[in-house]
């Protein structure tokens, strides 16, 4: 993402200055603001549908829209930190991102919530970056792993909060405004941020910067648009023939986005993808795994929402507190398994932990079948565990995996691209919901006939999850046995962009 050898244009704050603990306040909140962001709108997704009359399509844009303004910018947000300074771009960041959730609250229709949703991804590319690069620099080595600490600690507290307050301020309808306050909330949140980031944080650059790589940004973009459109309009236009092409050509694109860094790389070295990165067997699995995994998550937390509130006619009050036993069996699960397991045991972690998913995924399966319209909130909690035990497995250790063989010159660059390839799996997952979910539902259903179609589809979504889930483990031996210790420069980034993720998604 950021390169890691960082320093400040000016003096970094002295050990006794306060100033650097309340930017850290500052930046965490602001990391904090954009995690429960994503689970706040999962939880109020059928709420949006039923309120504003947003197409099926249109819901799952909603969602990937952001996921991939997010992942598409997440890189050149980095480098524009390092060039620009980091202070200032995440002060346009958090600014950009409170306008955009102020356009989300007062959206008129469906198409501007989405045109909202995608300009807010496009805000957090530039804000999030410069979190852990502004601590980096404000901090001292001494100080960074207590830092460290309670960043993990926030994204534990936003993946347990983020459903919960997204569900009760939709139940609450706060002013009439029914879904509107999940955005909303946002506002004096991020206007706090932008003026107390003023004065408070320190601007720091990168000594070597390297230059943006914009041409890549677009294709990137493109080929992502020109796959993931097709998906989530193909079921309501009837798979035209323009949405195979488009489908085909996004893999002409994405050749065109190999070609162009290889150039890119002679040129000036400095390409959006650093395709050398690929010779590393480890590296080029852990891609892999990390665009499956997304894929995944993707499909799963947007059809469990549906299947919970449209399919058994839950409130969303009810849907936030039945999702808590998951959100905790991550946060738990992800502390044992850096701290205490993934040093002992080496990757066979991570592959209990998509045998983990893959059997709760089973049994939610079962359940759900078993029960039908009928099942209970706790019947669910069973498999919810242990489906959040083991994500909890996989998530927090994967990236420092995946890292471990990864030069260290190129450390920065992989973490970043990690980070950008699971969220282009994650909108890739949302776009195949058309096929895996609202493919299985018929059209004009009779409301007696809505609840049973959507429990079918939930049962043949959560088939292919376990599917995911069993591809994971065969990629995941292509990882080293034992993860070396983090090179120098990806530690700390890597490590907490990596337990960002639960909260991300969840």
């Amino acid at each position: 993402m950021t390169s890691t050898e960082t320093t400040s244009p000016g003096a970094q704050p002295a050990a006794g200055d306060r100033r650097r603990w309340l930017a850290l306040a500052i930046v965490m909140t602001a990391a904090f603001m954009d995690l429960v962001d994503v689970t706040i709108v999962n939880i109020a997704i059928p709420s949006i549908q039923g309120e504003a009359g947003a197409s099926d399509s249109q819901i799952q844009w909603i969602t990937a829209g952001y996921a991939l303004a997010f992942a598409a910018g997440l890189i050149t947000g980095g480098r524009l930190g390092d060039i620009h300074g980091r202070k200032r771009v995440f002060l346009v960041g958090i600014g950009g991102f409170t306008l955009a959730s102020a356009l989300c609250g007062f959206a008129v229709n469906p198409e501007m919530l989405v045109a909202s949703r995608i300009l807010q991804g496009g805000m957090a590319a530039l804000m999030v970056p410069q979190v852990l690069s502004i601590v980096h620099a404000t901090f001292p080595a001494h100080e960074r792993g207590k830092v460290f600490g309670l960043f993990g600690a926030i994204v534990g507290l936003g993946a347990v909060s983020g459903p919960l307050l997204g569900a009760l301020l939709t139940e609450w309808n706060l002013f009439g405004l029914e879904w509107r306050p999940i955005f909303l909330i946002n506002l004096p949140v991020g206007i706090a941020g932008l003026i107390l980031g003023r004065r408070f944080i320190t601007e720091s650059k990168a000594p070597k910067a390297l230059k943006l790589d914009l041409v890549g940004v677009a294709l990137v973009t493109l080929g992502m648009l020109m796959l993931v459109y097709p998906l989530t309009r193909g079921r309501e236009l009837d798979w035209p023939l323009w949405g195979h092409l488009s489908m085909a050509g996004s893999l002409v694109v994405f050749g065109a986005l190999v070609a162009y860094e290889r150039r890119k790389t002679a040129r000036d070295g400095s390409p959006l993808i650093e395709l050398s990165l690929f010779k590393v067997k480890s590296f080029a699995a852990g891609i892999a795994v990390q665009t499956v995994f997304g894929i995944g998550l993707g499909v799963f937390f947007l059809v469990w929402t549906l299947y919970m509130q449209i399919g058994l006619g839950w409130s969303p009050l009810r849907a936030g507190l039945t999702g808590v036993p998951f959100s905790i069996a991550v946060s738990t699960a992800a502390g044992l398994s850096v701290q205490k397991l993934v040093p002992r045991f080496g990757r066979k972690v991570l592959q209990a932990g998509a045998l983990a998913m893959a059997a709760g995924v089973a049994l939610y399966i079962w359940e759900s079948e078993r029960y039908g319209l009928g099942i209970a909130s706790w019947q669910m909690a069973l498999p919810l565990v242990v489906m959040g035990v083991g994500m909890g497995l996989i998530v927090a250790p994967l990236t420092d995996a995946i890292l471990s063989e990864v030069p260290r010159e190129h450390s920065g660059s992989a973490s970043g691209l990690l980070n950008t390839v699971q969220q282009m799996g994650y909108a890739l997952g949302l776009g195949l919901v058309s096929v895996v979910f609202y493919g299985e539902i018929g059209d004009d259903l009779l409301p007696p006939e809505l609840g049973p179609a959507f429990v079918d589809a939930f049962q043949n979504a959560l088939g292919w999850v376990a599917v995911v889930m069993g591809a994971i483990f065969l990629l995941m031996f292509a990882l080293p046995k034992r993860p070396a210790q983090h090179v120098e420069g990806a530690g700390p980034e890597a490590g907490a962009e990596a337990e960002k993720e639960p909260a991300l998604v969840s």
